[in-house]
């Protein structure tokens, strides 16, 4: 495990899938992470690449070959990740493409994730480099799962997100078997601008946002006001999950998305993939900021 500490904030990073696991303060000792009970979902913040969501029939198609990826692809779970720069505010973790990589994904990559500690907040960036002499085809995500409550004294319908703009987005629906959109929508926003949380609220799996104004999302408490906020500018799309007898609520920046059920299942034509160039560079961050009045 690689922890970062300064005056206000510590957090824990683990090597497999290059996870942030545990975001605590310093002073307090308040955890404002998931703790990953299996018994419930045994994640915490997985990085999301090459595919966010799921591809229909766990399968994609380039240039006339079917590979199969999983949900989410295959960084979440990967033991390859190294060191690749380290300081007292940061660290940078590196996954290289392989030979077992190329099986599943026939690009060239090289996969970088740094966590930087800047006071209150924590940045998460991106950095996606092509190493092929061909366009590679990717989507990349974060899944950071919050703890709610965070306080022993509350519930979870205690909860709510608040967003920075008034918001008219729908929710795209997922086929609860499949994982994938199937063409209907659903109105969420409670007054514009806020879901309430509850935990019957994601029995139709995740809420998805294409369009949203709002470049920020706040976790807020009844009783203690603003917990941890999550800014997003770079990324297009938005996931709110969780499960539904789970003590969390993930907020989860996207630049990709699941397939739809009547997909053609050419990776290039997938909704929000990106297409890199040969020895270009794909940078990409998003953050995490605990409200103050938490840690001092």
């Amino acid at each position: 495990m690689h922890s970062l500490k300064n005056a206000l904030l510590e957090i824990s990073i683990h090597p497999t899938g290059a996870e942030l696991q545990k975001i605590t303060s310093t002073k307090h000792h308040l955890d404002f992470m998931w703790d990953g009970d299996p018994d419930v979902w045994s994640g915490h913040s997985p990085n999301l690449f090459p595919i966010v969501g799921a591809l229909k029939n766990d399968a994609y198609l380039y240039e006339n070959k079917t590979y199969h990826l999983p949900k989410h692809g295959f960084v979440r779970h990967n033991k390859g990740f190294s060191v690749a720069d380290e300081s007292e505010d940061h660290v940078t973790f590196e996954l290289q493409y392989s030979e077992d990589t190329l099986s599943i994904y026939p690009f060239k990559f090289e996969f970088l994730v740094t966590y930087k500690l800047i006071e209150n907040t924590i940045k998460v960036t991106y950095t996606i480099k092509n190493k092929d002499d061909k366009l590679i085809y990717f989507s990349i995500g974060g899944h950071p799962a919050f703890k709610c409550p965070v306080f022993p004294d509350e519930k979870y319908q205690n909860y709510c997100l608040n967003f920075d703009h008034p918001e008219s987005s729908l929710t795209h629906m997922l086929n609860l078997e499949t994982g994938l959109f199937n063409g209907e929508t659903e109105t969420v926003f409670k007054g514009h601008q806020s879901i309430p949380l509850h935990h019957d609220l994601f029995d139709k799996d995740a809420l998805v946002f294409k369009d949203l104004k709002s470049r920020k999302v706040t976790l807020e408490s009844e009783k203690y006001g603003r917990i941890l906020s999550v800014s997003f500018d770079e990324f297009p799309y938005l996931g709110i999950w969780a499960k539904t007898n789970g003590n969390f609520v993930c907020i989860e920046p996207w630049q990709g998305l699941a397939d739809y059920e009547d997909t053609n299942q050419m990776l290039k034509d997938k909704e929000g993939i990106v297409a890199l160039k040969e020895g270009d560079e794909f940078v990409v961050s998003y953050s995490i900021e605990i409200d103050e009045r938490h840690l001092t």
